[in-house]
């Protein structure tokens, strides 16, 4: 893959959402507990990123942050998908199929509830890692099949744990996903083009993410999160008054904002939005990339 410093520079595309706001927010959930590295799953040490650094040498099963994960599908979901219902909103739910073929029955609460189920990696792990585009190919594709099996939708929408490797946009373009969002370059969807086609590219962001919960210079107290994606929607808001049109995308896990008190910052993100209707236009991956697929097609005409 090629690096690109400019991206729309000036020229960026004049994109009005459905509603009329020139905002698009997506609100993007992670599915992953149970597909994390443990010696449970015949890996040779324990995933070190949670709650706390496991203390348990490699090759010793550790049980304390295998239960910091399994709290995220055991308590966690229920939080996000009543929360939801309450709220009226559909959000994403990155899978990773894995976990998805452990808890098939979860899977498809999530879609029955109105969200979307898109492709997070078969593991919870790089996509950089992978040696060969044949054996990532196998199990992108083996990770669409168990979604849709679990929840009778097929994923058109994938984002891998970190980095994806130099091949996998060109897989996902040749498999027929609709969009790819490992990318942090950009506030808004962008075409990534290649000899197999036009991708199109799905923005992500790590600073409005409840994983910096975990990082030792991150969010603290639960407003720590909701204050910052307030000042993000205020500044894109703002940027909108003088016709600028954005995407932002606010991420959240099972494990981590699942939790009772991280939990507050949930209920005061959703508030922000309500307070925000019809400045942004909160929706699923799949449905902002069918509108700028649209959009774009119109304009082409």
């Amino acid at each position: 893959m090629e690096r690109d410093l400019r991206g729309y520079g000036r020229a960026r595309p004049d994109i009005v959402w459905p509603n009329g706001a020139r905002v698009a927010v997506s609100l993007v959930v992670n599915f992953e507990e149970g597909a994390e590295l443990a010696i449970e799953q015949g890996d040779a040490e324990t995933e070190r990123y949670g709650e706390v650094a496991s203390t348990s040498p490699p090759g010793v099963r550790d049980l304390a942050q295998e239960q910091v994960f399994d709290y995220g599908l055991r308590a966690g979901l229920w939080r996000f998908l009543d929360v939801f219902t309450d709220a009226n909103i559909r959000s994403t739910f990155m899978m990773c199929g894995r976990a998805v073929e452990r808890v098939p029955d979860l899977a498809r609460a999530v879609a029955e509830a109105g969200h979307e189920p898109a492709v997070h990696g078969w593991r919870w792990l790089p996509h950089a890692l992978y040696g060969d585009a044949e054996t990532e190919r196998r199990e992108i594709e083996k990770t669409r099949d168990v979604i849709a099996r679990a929840t009778g939708v097929t994923p058109v929408g994938f984002m891998s744990r970190g980095s994806q490797s130099i091949w996998t946009r060109d897989l996902l373009t040749q498999l027929g996903f609709a969009y790819d969002s490992n990318a942090l370059d950009d506030d808004l969807p962008y075409w990534s083009r290649s000899p197999w086609g036009s991708m199109l590219v799905l923005p992500y962001g790590f600073d409005t993410n409840d994983m910096k919960f975990f990082h030792p210079n991150g969010f603290v107290q639960p407003e720590d999160f909701s204050n910052y994606v307030g000042a993000a929607l205020a500044t894109l808001a703002e940027e909108a008054e003088r016709g600028r049109s954005s995407m932002l995308s606010i991420g959240f896990h099972l494990r981590i904002c699942g939790r009772p008190a991280r939990f507050r910052a949930v209920r005061a993100i959703l508030a922000q939005l309500a307070q925000l209707e019809g400045r942004v236009w909160v929706a699923t991956r799949a449905d902002i990339a069918k509108h700028f697929r649209d959009v774009a097609e119109k304009k082409s005409r």
